[in-house]
């Protein structure tokens, strides 16, 4: 029990990342350069995070067979999910089957996330209808990214512990752009500035509920631990590589995009040196 609650803490943590991005965009509202560096960084996390960490410690513990099935699942996985639910590619909507066929793991937050966007949007006054839809989307969009990042952190923890804090702190950080990209659409249509932080806020805490998942399955099939991480590894370069980069190319500048990257993936390399993981 104990065990679970330390992971459902962790990943809690990881998941205010988005919260956090939130407060940045209603009180400081980036540029374009800004938002490409931010969403650099995610970017640059992800990627370093994924191979450095994930897929080659799934590779150390049971060989490359498992670490390449493994993540070709996560990214498969992610790629049906991304099929399946509506919702927008940071900034290009992506609508393949009708909302009701959601799938049932995220379904409640997806609805509590549009619920609180009606109740945001029935305080405030809205002045650019297709902006709002836009920032509905992405909001749903990130709710459904929290849920296999939330996977990474309790399976990382369920390997060790302190792998599993390493992973939940570059998570934390790779969130904080995607509570930006959030909120800042929200905000500029005409949600109030609040609102449109709770909604970035809340989008993320669907994140526990993944971490649980994986941590209860895992407690039963511990030998999966590996071929676990791998998927994470796999979900997490499907998202960076189809949503984060392509975002932050064509809606930052592609100068601060890139040094995005390079700092995202210096802090994972750091972060790893200090953890000893």
């Amino acid at each position: 029990m104990s065990q679970l609650l330390n992971i459902f803490l962790l990943s809690l943590v990881a998941g205010l990342g988005t919260g956090l991005g939130g407060l940045i965009a209603i009180l400081q509202k980036p540029g374009r350069r800004r938002f490409g560096f931010f969403m650099g960084i995610a970017a640059g996390v992800m990627i370093s995070l994924s191979f450095l960490e994930l897929v080659n410690e799934a590779w150390r513990l049971q060989g490359f067979v498992t670490a390449t099935i493994g993540f070709g699942l996560g990214a498969i996985f992610m790629f049906i999910i991304d099929m399946l639910v509506p919702h927008i590619r940071f900034g290009e909507e992506e609508i393949h089957r009708p909302a009701r066929q959601t799938q049932p793991g995220i379904e409640g937050q997806v609805h509590t996330s549009r619920h609180r966007i009606r109740r945001a949007r029935r305080r405030s006054h809205i002045v650019d209808q297709k902006l709002f839809r836009s920032g509905v989307l992405i909001a749903i969009g990130i709710t459904i990214h929290n849920l296999p990042e939330g996977i990474a952190v309790g399976a990382g923890f369920m390997h060790q512990p302190r792998f599993g804090y390493f992973v939940a702190l570059a998570i934390l950080l790779h969130n904080i752009p995607e509570g930006i990209a959030a909120a800042m659409p929200l905000s500029k249509c005409g949600v109030r500035k609040w609102e449109s932080f709770r909604v970035a806020l809340f989008s993320g805490l669907v994140e526990p509920i993944g971490a649980l998942i994986a941590a209860l399955f895992l407690a039963q099939f511990a030998g999966l631990i590996p071929g676990a991480l791998a998927f994470a590894g796999g979900v997490m370069v499907f998202i960076t590589l189809d949503e984060l980069i392509p975002a932050a190319r064509e809606y930052g500048h592609q100068h601060y995009t890139a040094m995005g990257i390079i700092l995202g993936s210096i802090f994972v390399f750091l972060l790893s040196g200090v953890m000893g993981v």
